[in-house]
């Protein structure tokens, strides 16, 4: 009877194991995140949206977002906006 229940409990660890590194693991496989420091290395190179994507395993709407980000909020100059003059 020891025997059987040892077994029995060492198959429900295990088992447990098992189940929380095929849950841990999914995160990993989500895609909403693309490096656009990747992409834009990539495409600097001379790579089409669709080449990087293929290489990255993203849809190329989000490789194409990484160039509105970077050109969106950069401007080029790389310096911090001046302040408005206070009117006091």
């Amino acid at each position: 009877m020891h025997g059987i229940s040892r077994k029995l409990a060492i198959a429900a660890a295990v088992g447990s194991l098992l189940m929380a590194g095929a849950l841990g693991g999914c995160s990993s496989l989500s895609t909403d995140h693309v490096d656009c420091n990747v992409v834009k290395l990539q495409s600097e190179s001379g790579r089409s949206d669709a080449e990087i994507a293929s290489a990255v395993g993203a849809s190329i709407t989000d490789v194409a977002k990484c160039h509105g980000a970077a050109t969106s909020g950069d401007k080029g100059s790389g310096a911090a906006p001046s302040p408005s003059p206070s009117p006091y």
